[in-house]
């Protein structure tokens, strides 16, 4: 496949699947843009393999998943590349930006880590999912957006933390019903709550104490990332505002929701996004 069609094709599976991250991007340069729709539709797959119905074999499934990155990575003669449509435009956004790729890699071990049944014991192992699902994502996409303070990293990780734990509240019930608790057994048991609870329809005071909780656990993460925001290039500032800007909406709905996520999918919707959007173009 040609690269233009490769980043096409990745451009549509942003477009339609990146419910909160397409619109931040549509404040960056084009070269950007495709780049963050290539790794994009990268994350995507993977995600969507630790998930996806109608695969008897998700470990397989995923490790020719690693095998196809480390030959896409490696510079395989044209014969022996991997075919799916996304490499070109994969491999052509990871060299132009400098992206490590381990990056990579930790992102499939978080997914590996999804196959099984999973109960988060302390908030130092959730700490460590948190980091394979979604810190590298923004370690990942802070090279796009550019940077020179190596400190940017460390913040990319914890704005990443702060994504996930977001994720995490407001898939409480899904998680709960695919036999994963992300909560950590150490806060169930300081808020009296069972997992049973997690996948029931009503929210007993202790659970929603324990939402809480870790809302404001999410929110410290937002606010000790917040230098970041003037550590990325100037030009990709406003990308970066607005992505944090939905996540962080998202967050403030589900509290003023009385962190009722086990009635339904807490989300903020696309007029909102829109405001946000031209919130931080402005």
């Amino acid at each position: 496949m040609r690269l233009e069609e490769s980043y096409a094709f990745c451009e549509r599976v942003a477009r339609t699947q990146a419910k909160n991250f397409y619109y931040s991007f549509l404040l960056l340069s084009r070269p950007q843009r495709q780049a963050m729709c290539a790794i994009y539709a990268f994350m995507r797959y993977c995600d969507d393999l630790s998930d996806a119905e109608g695969v008897s074999d998700r470990a397989g499934a995923i490790a020719r998943w690693q095998a196809d990155l480390d030959a896409a990575l490696g510079g395989s003669a044209p014969e022996h590349s991997p075919q799916h449509a996304l490499w070109p435009a994969f491999c052509d956004a990871v060299a132009r930006y400098r992206i490590p790729h381990e990056y990579f890699q930790a992102m499939i071990r978080g997914v590996s880590s999804d196959l099984q049944v999973r109960h988060i014991q302390t908030f130092q192992e959730l700490y460590d999912y948190c980091y394979h699902v979604a810190s590298v994502v923004g370690l990942t996409i802070i090279h796009i957006f550019g940077f020179d303070d190596p400190q940017a990293l460390r913040l990319a990780e914890r704005c990443g933390v702060a994504f996930q734990l977001t994720n995490i509240l407001r898939d409480v019930r899904e998680d709960a019903e695919h036999g994963r608790v992300y909560l950590p057994a150490e806060d169930l048991a300081r808020f009296g709550v069972k997992t049973t609870e997690l996948s029931g329809d009503a929210l007993s005071p202790g659970l929603r104490q324990l939402l809480e909780f870790e809302a404001e656990r999410a929110r410290a993460y937002y606010r000790d990332s917040e230098p970041l925001m003037d550590m990325v290039h100037s030009g990709s500032r406003a990308s970066l505002k607005a992505l944090i800007g939905i996540y962080s909406r998202l967050l403030e709905r589900i509290s003023n929701s009385g962190y009722e996520v086990l009635r339904e999918r807490v989300r903020v919707p696309a007029w909102e996004k829109i405001w946000i959007l031209a919130r931080c173009a402005i």
